[in-house]
């Protein structure tokens, strides 16, 4: 099964994996990460469309306290 990705840090890439079901998931591309979910499926082809939902930086630091 391929799976195309639409917005975020995936946008316009595409994943080759097994035709088990596939229920999104996170995907972390250098310091930011995606939330990924199925939105549409071709019935002829099995190509899965997935839409981000949310984005987050992965690599983030606590705020200093004020002195």
């Amino acid at each position: 099964m391929i799976v195309r990705f639409a917005g975020g840090p995936l946008a316009g890439r595409e994943l080759e994996t097994t035709d088990a079901a596939w229920f999104g998931g996170w995907f972390p591309v250098g310091d930011t990460a995606g939330l990924y979910v199925p939105v549409h499926r071709d019935p002829v082809t099995g190509v899965v469309l997935a839409e981000v939902r949310v984005t987050i930086p992965r690599c983030w630091s606590a705020p200093t306290a004020a002195r």
